[in-house]
């Protein structure tokens, strides 16, 4: 069995910057076990699987597909990069006629679209809440003890977590991912951000995501209320780091436009015992 497999750098027109994504395209059902199989395999922070919904649909052609997302340890409910990596594949790989395309996800349907020269997710907005401290005091102890020093020198740039540490700190079962955010200075210039981030998952087996799209489904949220605006520019630093075109909607979803680059295209060939 041949299955067409595809890695994409999302959030960047560079070549080894963004966050790298594997893509495979699936003709037919694959054995539920596979994608775990597979997503450990290509050990990047997400694989996607796209999916065709019924035997008569085209890659070239159909504009809605399932698709799921798998760390190299789990399945996951959301991921942004990947699907902006999902869509670069159908555009400009099978060269889909559609210039706007469905998924069907554990997130519900998300949208993907082309725009001049980049492509723009429809993500859910995930509005932001105070968490109570006393449920988390023991992890963001860890955290302080880990990052104080470098927060004082550098702040989110240069920043050393030992994610490691993170994992026994959290008790709650409820943190899935640790954000660290810095407010930016939007000139209007290359490249002005209006805020920086970086995204740290050990909970899902990614000790640090290089650019996470679902992540800012959160920071969207969050810093429209600071800086009161709906149109924003983003960069996680990651050492590879990523840019993110925000646009936050009237209907509770928000738009995070990005770029893609297509590095490495073939086929994963699985074999019967």
């Amino acid at each position: 069995m041949q299955i067409p497999i595809f890695i994409v750098d999302a959030f960047t027109e560079q070549l080894f910057f963004g966050n790298p994504a594997a893509v495979c395209l699936l003709e037919d059902k694959l054995e539920e076990d596979l994608h775990q199989k597979i997503a450990t395999e290509m050990n990047l922070s997400e694989t996607a699987f796209v999916r065709k919904l019924h035997p008569t649909d085209d890659f070239a052609k159909s504009s809605c597909f399932g698709l799921r997302w798998f760390t190299p340890t789990n399945e996951v409910p959301l991921c942004g990069h990947a699907t902006l990596a999902s869509a670069a594949v159908l555009f400009c790989k099978k060269k889909n006629i559609n210039s706007s395309l469905t998924f069907v996800t554990l997130s519900g349907e998300l949208n993907a679209r082309q725009a001049e020269d980049h492509i723009i997710l429809d993500l859910p907005l995930y509005l932001t809440y105070p968490q109570e401290s006393v449920e988390v005091e023991e992890l963001v102890k860890v955290i302080l003890e880990s990052i104080w020093d470098d927060i004082l020198n550098t702040f989110v740039m240069k920043l050393k977590v030992n994610t490691q540490a993170l994992l026994p700190a959290e008790k709650t079962g409820r943190v899935k991912g640790l954000i660290l955010t810095l407010k930016g200075r939007f000139t209007g210039k290359p490249k002005g951000y209006d805020f920086y981030s970086r995204y740290f998952a050990p909970w899902n087996g990614v000790p640090e995501d290089p650019v996470t799209g679902s992540a800012h489904a959160v920071l969207s949220s969050y810093w429209s209320q600071q800086l009161g605006k709906k149109e924003m520019l983003a960069f996680q630093c990651s050492s590879r780091g990523g840019e993110l075109k925000i646009s936050l909607r009237n209907d509770g979803r928000v738009d995070i436009g990005g770029h893609a680059v297509i590095v490495l295209t073939g086929n994963l060939t699985l074999k019967s015992e």
